[in-house]
């Protein structure tokens, strides 16, 4: 036997002292393509993967020889093999080396990697750290994540290896630094001066600057004079700029700064150049549901309403009209310089379509155009300039029914017609159809004067009075006791539908195109005319002709 029984046990005892888990010195005995052999004074083989020997660049950093501290995975894996780890030693090892940073109190650098609930993960070295959102700086911030993939220094707060959790603060950091820049700062700071700063957080609200000790606030308000969405728009984290105090609150330590504070205001003077009415060249800056910004120069920007964008549409969408960055002619209709507001119009910098219009057609005008739309009180025609103008149901048609006559009318159809008004204020123009014809109504009147006797034929009759076509197909309505002077219930029994008869109008309503009629007046007319004659007559030398010749002949004449 090469070996005494001795020593086979004392090999035993050493094996059964060492402990799954140990950190132990070993000594690279070779490097394979897949394992790396490492002697740490056991009697079986120790292995480790080489894939734990890998660096950042890909390569293996062991040689053989090289002597490296590992942990005892395994002391017999069912092979006689004896398994180690290489990345546990490391993990252990930057343990005890954070143990002792806590401590101290030493500053460690780590990788942030990413963003968990409450806070961020920092990679040091191969472990990973914690650290909460409200260690990340010395004032709350709400916005964390522009610290991703940075590096920065923290201090480590506390450690729990049993549940693999290492607490940092990035916080107690920058409070050790600033402190003492900090009594410096705070000695001289004041209202109105300007001072250099490094932006060190952007947030929807504003931007966070070091000013050397104590961060400022730069409200997105006060980043410039123009808009500014956000401030990202406007600076970088890492800037140096300088910067005016606004307000400083030694107590709680709370500074705000302005940026744009350090030139003037645009508002100074604003109305010298800009007077109202003016037109000038803008850019659109922003699109919103009641209208559209359009900057006019840097820092000033103003109000283009929905109502001042076009001539044709009142309620015309911005968003569908212009685009941000779409420059754009605007006339100045108003300056607030208190409320910092500028009331703007795009149509104004344009011809009035309404007054050119006006210019171009007068009243009693035949204008031809296209039917634009349809609705129940009448149509709407499309005219020169892109305006529209109205024909009313009451201008479709002289006598026939408005509603039924709208059937046939189809949108895109051309009609001519007639401009009957015009108001450029109220953007109104009255067109209509009817007028390209005579009214028969209103001839017939012209030509037949009250009192006249007139012929026509009975259309229809009833009980209680009958219409009658008169001249130029004019209708008008004989009551039943306007047909004689005797009483008449039945209009029927006196007249027959075709029947000529002799009347007299003896009332017109021109508003709503109505006749009264009457026989009996037509009566009493011709009976005055015969007894004007017969004076007549009676004063001429030598008549024989009497009264009753006269009546006579009347009542034959009828």
């Amino acid at each position: 036997m090469s070996e005494s029984f001795a020593e086979l046990f004392e090999n035993s005892i050493q094996e059964q002292n060492v402990k799954q888990g140990a950190l132990m010195m070993g000594t690279v005995v070779s490097v394979g393509r897949e394992k790396v052999v490492v002697n740490v004074g056991l009697k079986s083989e120790a292995f480790i993967p080489v894939s734990q020997f890998i660096d950042l660049d890909g390569k293996v950093e062991v040689v053989e020889g090289d002597i490296i501290e590992v942990v005892l995975d395994s002391i017999d894996d069912g092979l006689g093999h004896t398994l180690l780890s290489r990345e546990k030693a490391k993990t252990a090892k930057i343990w005890q080396e954070l143990e002792l940073a806590m401590h101290d109190k030493t500053i460690v650098k780590g990788m942030v990697t990413g963003k968990v609930k409450g806070g961020l993960t920092v990679d040091i070295g191969i472990v990973k750290a914690f650290l909460p959102g409200s260690l990340v700086d010395i004032r709350p911030v709400k916005d964390i994540d522009f610290l991703e993939g940075q590096e920065i220094e923290v201090l480590v707060i506390k450690m729990d290896e049993v549940r693999n959790n290492i607490v940092i603060s990035r916080k107690a950091v920058l409070q050790e630094a600033n402190s003492a820049d900090r009594e410096e700062l705070v000695a001289t700071l004041e209202v109105g001066q300007n001072i250099k700063g490094i932006v060190k957080n952007l947030s929807d609200y504003g931007a966070f600057v070091d000013l050397g000790g104590v961060d400022g606030l730069l409200h997105i308000t006060d980043i410039s004079w123009s808009r500014v969405n956000h401030p990202s728009e406007k600076l970088n984290i890492g800037d140096e700029l300088t910067v005016k105090v606004l307000s400083f609150d030694k107590e709680k330590m709370r500074v705000s700064l302005g940026l744009k504070q350090l030139t003037d205001s645009p508002w100074v003077g604003i109305e010298e150049r800009y007077p109202i009415g003016k037109k000038v060249s803008g850019v659109v800056s922003n699109i919103a549901d009641y209208g559209a910004f359009v900057s006019i120069e840097e820092g000033l920007e103003g109000l283009v309403h929905t109502s001042e964008l076009d001539w044709t549409n009142s309620n015309a969408r911005a968003s569908k009209l212009l685009k941000i960055g779409q420059e754009v002619d605007v006339v100045i209709l108003d300056i607030d310089t208190d409320k910092h507001r500028i009331s703007l119009s795009i149509k104004q910098a344009e011809n009035n379509p309404w007054i050119d219009f006006e210019a171009n057609y007068s009243k009693g005008d035949k204008i031809k155009g296209v039917i634009k739309s349809i609705t129940d009180f009448g149509l709407f025609v499309g005219l020169p300039g892109n305006i529209d103008g109205l024909i009313y149901l009451a201008d479709l048609t002289w006598d026939k029914d408005a509603e039924k006559e709208l059937a046939n009318y189809n949108k895109g159809q051309e009609v001519e017609v007639v401009v009957l008004n015009i108001e450029v204020e109220k953007e109104r123009i009255s067109l209509g159809l009817k007028q390209l014809e005579e009214d028969s109504y209103s001839t017939f009147l012209s030509n037949n004067k009250k009192g006249d006797i007139i012929k026509g034929v009975v259309k229809e009759v009833d009980s209680r009075g009958a219409i009658v076509t008169l001249k130029d197909d004019v209708e008008g309505y004989l009551k039943a006791n306007e047909i004689s002077e005797d009483r008449v219930e039945d209009a029927t029994t006196v007249l027959k539908p075709e029947q000529e008869i002799e009347v007299v109008v003896i009332r017109a309503d021109r508003k709503n195109r109505s006749l009264s009629l009457s026989m009996k007046q037509k009566d009493m007319i011709e009976e005055k005319n015969a007894i004007n004659d017969y004076n007549s007559q009676s004063n001429q030398e030598g008549t024989s002709s009497t009264l009753g010749d006269l009546l006579k002949q009347a009542e034959d004449n009828k």
